[in-house]
C-alpha cells in the first residue's frame, strides 16, 4: 500500500457550489495509483464538500435555494460574532458534510458520469478555502 496526500486552496467569490473535480483527478492521475480510496476533507467550519450533479447548472442554485431554507439567515441563532450568515454557514456544514471518500478504480475516481466534486462555499464573503485529499492505494 502506498499513500499520498496534498492540500488545494480554492478560492470562493461567495456562496456557491465550486466545482474542484479536474483539480482532484489531476492530482490523482498524477500519483499512479491503480486502486485505492480518495479520502477529501474541507478544513472549516463553515464550508462543506458534496457530490452533486456537475451537468446542469440548475441543480446547484436549487441545492443553495435548499440549503437556506433549512438554515435561514436572522433566526435568532445566539452566535452571531461574524455576522448574520456566520451560524446558518456552520448548520449547513453540518448538513452536507467535511469529507468524502471516493473509490479509486483502474486509475480513476469512480465517480458516476454526472457527478462531480463541490466546494459549497456557505459564507458572503470571497474566502480561501482548504481542502486536504489524501489517497490510499496501490
Amino acid at each position: 500500500m502506498r499513500q499520498a496526500s496534498t492540500e488545494l486552496t480554492l478560492s470562493t467569490p461567495g456562496p456557491g457550489l465550486h466545482e474542484f473535480t479536474r483539480e482532484a483527478t489531476a492530482w490523482v492521475a498524477a500519483q499512479g495509483m491503480a486502486s485505492g480510496l480518495l479520502t477529501v476533507f474541507c478544513r472549516h467550519t463553515s464550508a462543506s464538500l458534496c457530490i452533486q450533479e456537475d451537468a446542469a447548472r440548475e441543480v446547484r442554485g436549487d441545492v443553495l435555494r435548499w440549503l437556506d431554507r433549512m438554515a435561514p439567515e436572522n433566526a435568532g441563532y445566539a452566535h452571531d460574532d461574524e455576522g448574520p450568515d456566520d451560524m446558518p454557514a456552520h448548520l449547513k456544514s453540518i448538513l452536507t458534510g467535511v469529507s468524502l471518500s471516493i473509490p479509486l478504480l483502474g486509475g480513476k475516481l469512480a465517480l458516476g458520469t454526472w457527478q462531480g466534486l463541490y466546494l459549497c462555499e456557505h459564507r458572503r464573503q470571497p474566502h480561501r478555502r482548504q481542502v486536504v485529499l489524501h489517497l490510499l492505494g496501490a
